[in-house]
């Protein structure tokens, strides 16, 4: 009898210890961690969110890009940290791709993460270079049908471009031939060089090639037409029926980090994209501001992963 109730007092003075850590946090510096080169979408929206969140927390946020096998290493990284909520991570949609193509991954790409709040949501483009003999995506499809060649540039193997490339193909029926590169920017040179058919780019890249004149946009991936391109079709108005693809950004950390310290997190990721400044630097980025709850965003992460598991199983893409 001593022996079960000293138990039940050590889970209680447990309980109370790790309510009252809640309550106090955060208490010193925030990393906040993604798995993307400086300077792309990802990038920007962390720090961003850093910014805004460390005003609101009273607490600094460093943001730390561990770059690395399509975001795995920084969500590796974070899956492993303690469950404090000191280790966050700027997770985009390309986290449910790795987790329905890579086999080897070294942590759960659901279970090992406590879901805080989505930030942004945004489509892609699908572009060609101003000269480029494609004027629709109609005359794009068609030549991939035939035995010409039709190239896309994408970020590596398993990005989220390339699997949106993938289920574009899917859905039309066709196959292209993907090139490599070190980073959306790169990509994006090698369509302005002539070295590939078209590009599916964030708006982040899109828009401002666009704007210059230097890329033509085709369609975006998004179920409706988008705010910044409002004469651009989506991929459904433009033959392609029923076909929509939304990315997102949002927050995660660590499983098993005390529910008062996500509750925290999610009310201060909505102060912050409410922040009229916050807002519109997100909207220049082409994203659609909307915060979710943990259970939200986990069956949203729960959806794409089976999404992407159906595709890599249909298009035969397994990377170990």
């Amino acid at each position: 009898m001593r022996k079960v109730v000293s138990i039940i007092a050590l889970i209680l003075i447990t309980a109370l210890a790790g309510n009252a850590t809640a309550q106090q946090y955060p208490t010193h510096l925030i990393r906040m961690v993604h798995g993307f080169p400086p300077g792309g979408n990802v990038d920007v929206i962390a720090r961003i969110m850093a910014q805004e969140m460390s005003t609101g927390l009273g607490q600094s946020i460093v943001v730390e890009s561990k770059a690395g096998a399509v975001g795995s290493v920084a969500a590796e990284m974070v899956a492993r940290a303690d469950p404090d909520g000191y280790t966050v991570l700027l997770v985009p949609s390309a986290h449910a791709v790795t987790g329905a193509i890579y086999k080897s991954l070294k942590y759960r790409p659901l279970d090992d993460f406590d879901w805080i709040s989505t930030v942004s949501f945004y489509p892609f483009v699908v572009c060609v270079r101003k000269d480029s003999k494609f004027h629709t995506l109609a005359e794009l499809l068609a030549a991939s049908t035939k035995a010409e060649a039709v190239s896309f540039g994408s970020s590596g193997l398993g990005t989220i471009q390339h699997m949106t490339a993938e289920l574009l193909g899917n859905s039309a029926k066709v196959k292209f031939l993907q090139v490599h590169y070190r980073g959306e920017a790169l990509a994006a040179t090698g369509l302005l060089t002539g070295d590939i058919d078209f590009l599916i780019s964030t708006p982040t890249v899109a828009v401002t090639h666009i704007t210059s004149g230097e890329f033509r946009a085709l369609g975006v991936t998004s179920r409706a037409r988008w705010s910044q391109l409002p004469n651009v079709p989506t991929l459904d108005e433009a033959g392609v029926t029923g076909f929509e693809m939304t990315s997102w950004s949002g927050l995660a950390t660590t499983a098993g980090t005390p529910m008062p310290i996500i509750s925290r997190l999610n009310t201060e990721v909505r102060r912050a994209i409410d922040v009229p400044q916050v807002k519109s630097r997100l909207e220049s980025l082409g994203g659609d501001v909307r915060a979710m709850s943990p259970e939200e965003m986990r069956a949203l992460v729960a959806s794409q992963l089976t999404l992407w598991s159906r595709v890599a199983r249909e298009q035969n893409i397994q990377v170990e």
